[in-house]
């Protein structure tokens, strides 16, 4: 089964796994789980905390 896929070069959405001669990627974020074992350092590369 594909699944929609993003161009990280030109932000194009697509089914190919290879866009502009670049790897895609999946454009969903993860699902939220209150047991997050890695939401403290997500937060801590974005800058939040």
């Amino acid at each position: 089964m594909k699944h929609i896929m993003r161009c990280i070069k030109c932000s194009q959405y697509t089914m190919q796994e290879v866009h502009c001669g670049e790897k895609t990627v999946n454009p969903k974020p993860p699902k939220y789980s209150p047991e997050d074992k890695y939401g403290e350092y997500r937060r801590k590369a974005k800058g939040i905390s």
